[in-house]
């Protein structure tokens, strides 16, 4: 059965177009091999897919560089001139561009001022008046930030400060409460005024659980 003639035309389905390009390059590499083994050629192919791979075939017996020394050799062209003429203008280009930004410099600097006219004079003045601003307002903004810093700063420390005078009378006040305390000598009225390190105390009082009507006489006294 005959194959059906197949359309030239572009494929839109993208699966079906990358299989027929991977078949039919395939295919193409394969006639080239075949007619520079049998023919003894030097064949030379590049193909680049529509998603930008690169794929290419040369005869085992040449190289890329020959192939496209040749090419130029036969024809009488040179491929590379073009490219290397870009390159000198652009070369050009960026030379110029160079010494143009070395001048605006020096001039900034106040030098070579004696060729430039009084218009240009005066833009150049205006342009250093608006970089002098531009410059002051960054400085001043970079002082307010170093002022700001500094008040944080100082509002830590004084934070800091505070709790410690908060911890040294909280510590404080608990000596004082542990240095004079209330010493219970096992009566039920009858207390002890002393000190807690053991020292003799300043004075007692003692108090009978069941004071009789003439408390002058069962009240004592006792001193060091």
């Amino acid at each position: 059965m005959a194959r059906g003639k197949i359309e030239i035309k572009r494929i839109e389905n993208a699966t079906n177009r990358q299989v027929t390009y991977s078949k039919r390059r395939n295919g193409i590499f394969k006639k080239a091999s075949e007619l520079s083994v049998l023919c003894d050629a030097k064949v030379s192919i590049i193909m680049i897919s529509s998603t930008g791979k690169l794929h290419e075939y040369i005869s085992p017996s040449s190289t890329t560089k020959q192939i496209f020394d040749q090419y130029q050799k036969t024809l009488g062209i040179d491929l590379w001139s073009y490219l290397h003429e870009r390159m000198q203008e652009n070369l050009k280009k960026l030379k110029d561009a160079n010494k143009n930004l070395r001048k605006e410099i020096r001039q900034r600097m106040g030098e070579h001022l004696s060729d430039l006219s009084i218009q240009e004079l005066r833009g150049l003045e205006g342009e250093m008046e608006n970089s002098l601003k531009t410059i002051r307002d960054r400085k001043y903004q970079t002082i307010q930030n170093q002022i700001e810093t500094c008040k944080k700063k100082v509002r830590n420390e004084e934070q800091i400060h505070k709790n410690l005078l908060n911890l040294q009378h909280e510590f404080g006040a608990r000596d004082i409460k542990q240095h004079y305390e209330l010493v219970d000598n096992g009566g039920d009225y009858e207390t002890v005024v002393g000190f807690s390190n053991g020292r003799s105390p300043a004075f007692a009082l003692s108090f009978q659980p069941n004071p009789p009507k003439d408390i002058h006489s069962d009240m004592t006294f006792t001193f060091p």
